[in-house]
């Protein structure tokens, strides 16, 4: 007899009620209980009676609190109260099979196997998908979430995608990669993964420290002259680094009817008064991003402001452009004739060489520096004088 998987038990099942009618249950009885237990601790503060002399009351109190705890951890998803319904649905799912097997005691006969059966559907199965996703009903980047199984995702796109090209992905690999890891990381709609091969250079003696640098590379001799590189400044007495300046920016345009209105946020901005005020607002963004400076420049009736903030370990770009919105929204209570033109005007200036950035810096701003002298660089270099 087949029998269909029994559903996922619910902290919600503990009561044969309408889910929201045991959920609301639950709440208020936590809530309440807790009030009271303590409302009557304070009082026994107060007079000076000892919290371990208890009442029929507050023992009743005790109890419904913990249960209602108990209803919510299992609520929240913690497995305490799942796998303490779970474990009695089991057992009487296991007793119904008893029955069943003491009424039908007289084996019947077996057309098939049912192990080839159950391997022949789950590859029915994943074809229809396959040519789902081909079609269009079914789009690829929900495959993770429609199926609760990256590596199977992966898969099933990279059958779709062969399909559409009409070539064969056989030399991208598929197997020996954890694809849970990448899921709302680093990676969407993955297909496989690609190998590096991974070189090692050093040590590098810088600022008294020694560094061994690993390098993932297929351009050959670049890992063998970086290593020569490091030797020589081994054998020189190592390098120095300073960093200068530490900063992301994020530079947004705005319009004024005139440029004498332009004038006045760009002088309200450069304030030093204003600067604590525009630091609460853009700091609220996140709890490393930290404003460090505002630049303005006027181009007529637009005015580029230029925010330079600190951002911790990350690159920064999102908490920064958060950031910089809750400041334009602050701004424009007292300039409601600002229009914004966009987050980004070209000012930052993002993923293209721009003047700005080398002269005022973005990001980090390092100044390194090594002497080699004629010795090293005629034997370890093999450059003659």
């Amino acid at each position: 007899v087949n029998r269909s998987p029994s559903p996922i038990p619910k902290a919600s099942d503990a009561l044969p009620l309408p889910l929201y009618l045991t959920n609301g249950i639950f709440f208020s009885l936590f809530f309440c209980v807790a009030y009271f237990l303590l409302h009557r601790w304070r009082d026994k503060i107060r007079s000076s009676t000892p919290l371990h002399v208890v009442t029929l009351s507050e023992i009743a109190a005790i109890v419904s609190l913990i249960a209602s705890f108990i209803y919510l951890l299992g609520f929240f998803g913690i497995d305490f109260v799942q796998s303490f319904i779970g474990s009695s649905r089991v057992d009487e799912d296991n007793f119904t099979l008893e029955d069943d097997v003491k009424h039908h005691s007289k084996p019947k006969p077996r057309t098939m196997n049912l192990l080839p059966t159950a391997v022949t559907f789950t590859s029915e199965k994943d074809e229809e998908i396959v040519k789902s996703v081909v079609s269009g009903s079914i789009p690829s980047y929900s495959l993770e979430s429609k199926l609760g199984d990256c590596r199977r995702a992966a898969s099933i796109r990279r059958q779709a995608l062969e399909r559409k090209t009409g070539r064969s992905l056989l030399g991208l690999p598929l197997e020996g990669f954890d694809y849970e890891s990448i899921l709302g990381q680093c990676c969407e709609m993955p297909i496989g993964y690609v190998q590096v091969p991974v070189g090692i250079a050093g040590p590098l003696l810088l600022n008294g420290g020694e560094y061994m640098v690993p390098m993932a590379t297929t351009e050959g001799c670049l890992v063998a002259s970086t290593n020569r590189g490091c030797k020589a400044i081994f054998a020189s007495g190592g390098a120095t680094a300073i960093l200068l300046k530490d900063g992301m920016t994020r530079a947004p345009v705005v319009r004024f009817g005139s440029a004498a209105r332009a004038s006045h946020l760009k002088f309200f901005l450069e304030d030093p008064i204003n600067f604590d005020a525009l630091s609460i607002v853009f700091n609220k963004s996140s709890r490393f991003a930290r404003l460090q400076s505002i630049q303005c420049s006027i181009a007529g009736k637009n005015l580029y402001i230029r925010f330079t903030c600190s951002t911790g370990d990350a690159m920064g770009m999102n908490m920064v452009s958060k950031g910089v919105q809750n400041v334009l929204d602050f701004l424009q209570i007292d300039f409601p004739d600002m229009e914004v033109i966009g987050i980004s005007g070209n000012f930052c200036s993002d993923k293209k060489p721009f003047a700005v950035n080398w002269i005022e810096g973005r990001g980090k701003s390092v100044v390194c520096e090594s002497v080699i002298g004629s010795e090293v660089v005629m034997v370890i270099e093999k450059v003659g004088f």
